[in-house]
């Protein structure tokens, strides 16, 4: 909230969730739009306000950015002209399904969002197939999770972390899909 207090733009994945945010906390602060569509051409705006002096709040909806979220052109673009990048830490999605998992968080992989067309999709979960470590982050595709690991695996799977309809489902595989299927 500090950081938020001090910074003349906030650059946000949803400016309709940021601006939300920002009125909970009666703050009024400019938006500009920054997602994965708009990322490569808003970064050099965004740039030209730091090298005016400016400094630039950089949020997601729901989770950290740059993790499966925008940010990463802009702060890389941001470290390659010398620009300070401070973390702000918050709510990680993956951290936050990992830290109530049940599986082991010693090591964990994080692949982010799996290929969306089915083969490609396949394809990357046989090459997981001998990961030892948990895997989070898979979404929809609980079919392809049981062609490849079979039904018996454990996961948990978690929904909408940080949002009104965060939920989890945790078990062996076959017995997830189907919690999922009935809810």
């Amino acid at each position: 909230e500090e950081v938020l207090r001090t910074v003349p733009w906030v650059a946000a994945e949803d400016t309709r969730h940021s601006g939300q945010l920002l009125a909970r906390l009666g703050l009024q602060v400019p938006l500009l739009a920054l997602h994965e569509h708009n990322e490569a051409g808003r970064a050099e705006a965004l740039l030209a306000r730091l090298a005016a002096g400016e400094s630039v709040a950089l949020v997601s909806d729901a989770g950290t950015p740059l993790i499966s979220d925008p940010g990463y052109r802009l702060v890389l673009a941001a470290r390659e002209r010398g620009f300070t990048v401070t973390p702000v830490p918050g709510a990680c999605a993956a951290i936050a399904a990992l830290s109530v998992s049940g599986l082991p968080t010693n090591r964990f992989r994080f692949e982010g969002f799996l290929p969306a067309r089915a083969g490609a999709r396949r394809a990357r979960l046989a090459e997981l197939q001998a990961c030892p470590d948990p895997v989070h982050r898979f979404g929809g595709m609980l079919a392809d999770l049981i062609e490849a690991f079979g039904g018996d695996r454990r996961v948990c799977v978690a929904r909408e972390l940080t949002k009104l309809h965060e939920s989890f489902y945790w078990g062996r595989l076959a017995d997830v899909r189907a919690a999922l299927a009935a809810d």
